[in-house]
């Protein structure tokens, strides 16, 4: 059923959605990981292999939430931290043995670190960045979000962890666009500094206000814009994951036309 280019999509670890997008034959598959996955890593091995054995570049996305909250590198529970390392750890050696990346989020916009730009937490957030650098190499992409201290909001993410960590990134275009206000033009600064800095993309689009995870062209995003920053770096379409629990990946396929007629 191909054809059209950059069939690059998100799939959760079901059979169901991996036999839907296996039948657009995509060029990568990012396979979004709960917590419950994490207890069957023989699993998620299984599908990378099945993957990679059709030649599909593979990525992982470290789970969203620990018992229902959204996890925050910076948490005030001993016990979320904690789970954000095991968890890590566990990533980092499936990583490795299958030499893949996945994507990790210091904290999501309705997590505690998310209302934070304060210096002192700055510095927490970039030692205990640090911590999982030591314990997990180089495995991880490191996500943007919304609001707070790991997103377009902190002026001083570059200065301060990106650009001394040498960090390698995962950039969300709408994370960042709705961080900005929805603003193409600082979204190009923004991409001026940041994209030398990405190994992989998020495209997503989005009216700038909060979270809404549109198509391609159905938000306020300047793609002809956005297009040239991301040049031959790996992404996915990242659309209505609502929709894709639900065995459909119809969006994400139509963003992949949109953006090929850029």
């Amino acid at each position: 059923m191909r054809d059209i280019q950059y069939i690059r999509l998100k799939a959760a670890i079901s059979p169901e959605q991996i036999q839907d997008r296996l039948k657009y034959q995509p060029d990568i598959i990012e396979l979004h990981l709960t917590e419950e996955d994490l207890h069957r890593p023989q699993q998620i091995v299984t599908y990378i292999r099945l993957l990679k054995a059709q030649g599909i570049r593979v990525y992982l996305h470290h789970p969203m939430k620990h018992h229902g909250r959204y996890l925050d590198i910076i948490s005030s529970s001993q016990e979320m931290r904690q789970f954000y390392d095991w968890s890590s750890e566990l990533l980092a050696s499936i990583c490795r043995q299958e030499q893949i990346k996945c994507i990790i989020h210091c904290h999501y916009s309705d997590s505690e670190s998310s209302s934070f730009l304060d210096k002192a937490n700055r510095i927490e957030t970039r030692r205990r960045i640090e911590q999982i650098l030591k314990i997990c190499d180089r495995s991880f992409l490191w996500e943007d979000t919304t609001h707070g201290i790991f997103s377009a909001q902190n002026l001083h993410l570059l200065d301060e962890i990106v650009r001394p960590l040498d960090l390698p990134l995962n950039i969300d275009i709408s994370h960042a666009f709705i961080a900005l206000k929805g603003n193409n033009i600082a979204l190009k600064k923004h991409l001026e500094k940041y994209a030398p800095y990405a190994n992989y993309f998020h495209l997503v689009d989005s009216l700038g206000v909060e979270h809404d995870s549109l198509p391609l062209g159905k938000g306020k995003i300047n793609w002809s814009m956005v297009k040239p920053f991301i040049g031959v770096t790996d992404f996915i379409f990242e659309i209505d994951l609502a929709e894709s629990s639900n065995l459909n990946c119809r969006l994400m396929i139509e963003s992949a036309e949109y953006f090929r007629q850029l």
